[in-house]
């Protein structure tokens, strides 16, 4: 059936399986011109394929907007600085995406008059929440199309036929089914034989970081310098923010590093297999860890990990423009101050160490912590401290010796 007319929709469009069929489903159903935005988050030359495809089939304009930049600093690094890990192990590389694709998306609508918003997220994920959150904090008078939730495709075998039959170029095929998203900070897979949460991902799913098997046996060792949380030198080199994860993308990716295999509890409710490549960012990660461990006192450190929590939630979830997230964000803001300083990593066959660490803030003090013979820390002074701080067990035990 067709829907109520809308004129002009600007369509958040990657050339994927699913955006590639919404063009041509859009004017068949909606009577409308169609708009594809395509954001350059650092996916490789699929920016400027999917222009090429989207006029092909049917976009009366495609507008690309390079958003590496603004990515990486505005997203990825506040996620790093708050060591950001949902349910602990996945970096949030398409969750940090999908703001910043989302605001580009709003922005071209409001310049080019559009009355609405379309995405080719799933009525099952995750992204269908962060593209549709953003849009109603920016523009909340836009509408939102999620094609998902209103065409008769149930699977993306029928999605492959669609295109087919209305002779649609698609990345896909039945025999390479993966659902794959790509930017700088990462790159993941979902779908096909990954499933079933006991298949192993063949080596064959693995497009951006080597097998760790295959990796150099010979360690590398990098120097990573920050300022209040961001990295911005390699080796002693000042880099801009994409030239530097490039650079480190690079080096880890060699020896395999990065490799995340997780079944993720979405928001929607079910459970979800992911395996992810985010080579760079995991080294960026342990490195940022090494040198807040000597730069931010216990307590702040220590409740910053029950933030990191928080913060890793809101942005999987799709709040990144929540009050909450930019209250938290303050947070981090103020403890990162002190975290500055080098660190030095060691890339070894899947998996990254960090080595040495050392900052003019450093709140470690060897005269303090040393097992040698000091004259700084008085130990007979642990004898008062420890009778007061286990009084309450003291008192508990006593009583629990009268009542047995």
């Amino acid at each position: 059936m067709r829907m109520k007319k809308i004129k002009k929709v600007v369509l958040a469009y990657s050339g994927g399986l699913d955006t590639s069929i919404i063009i041509s489903w859009l004017r068949e159903n909606y009577g409308c011109d169609v708009i594809a935005f395509i954001a350059d988050v650092g996916q490789g030359g699929e920016a400027k394929d999917a222009y090429r495809k989207a006029l092909k089939t049917g976009a009366i304009k495609a507008v690309i907007k390079d958003l590496k930049k603004e990515f990486l600093e505005e997203y990825c690094f506040p996620a790093l600085r708050a060591q950001a890990k949902y349910e602990g192990s996945y970096l949030l590389g398409t969750s940090l995406a999908r703001p910043v694709i989302a605001k580009g998306m709003v922005e071209v609508a409001l310049k080019e008059g559009a009355e609405a918003v379309a995405h080719g997220a799933t009525g099952k994920g995750n992204d269908q929440v962060r593209f549709e959150l953003t849009t109603m904090a920016l523009a909340p008078h836009l509408k939102i199309i999620a094609p998902w939730r209103e065409w008769s495709i149930r699977s993306r075998e029928d999605a492959i036929d669609y295109a087919a039959k209305h002779g649609i170029e698609i990345p896909v095929t039945k025999k390479r089914p993966y659902s794959m998203d790509g930017n700088l900070w990462h790159l993941s897979h979902e779908g096909g034989e990954l499933e079933d949460p006991w298949n192993a991902p063949s080596k064959h799913v693995f497009l951006k970081t080597q097998d760790p098997a295959t990796a150099p046996k010979k360690s590398k060792n990098v120097l990573i310098s920050f300022k209040n949380g961001f990295p911005f030198t390699l080796n002693g080199i000042k880099l801009e923010s994409v030239s530097l994860l490039e650079k480190l993308n690079a080096w880890a990716a060699k020896y395999g590093i990065g490799r995340v295999d997780i079944v993720e509890n979405r928001l929607v409710g079910m459970k979800s297999r992911g395996v992810y490549e985010s080579p760079g960012a995991t080294v960026l990660y342990e490195a940022h860890r090494a040198l807040q461990s000597l730069t931010v006192e216990r307590d702040t450190h220590h409740y910053s990990q029950v933030l990191s929590i928080k913060y890793a939630e809101l942005i999987y979830n799709g709040q990144w423009f929540s009050p909450l997230r930019e209250s938290i964000e303050s947070f981090f803001s103020e403890m990162q101050k002190p975290v500055t300083g080098e660190v030095r990593v060691e890339l070894n066959p899947g998996r990254v160490t960090a080595t040495g660490v050392k900052s003019p803030y450093s709140l470690y003090q060897q005269d303090l912590a040393t097992f040698g013979e000091d004259e700084v820390y008085n130990q007979k002074d642990a004898e008062g401290f420890i009778r007061l701080y286990g009084l309450p067990l003291k008192v508990v035990g006593a009583v629990k010796r009268k009542t047995r």
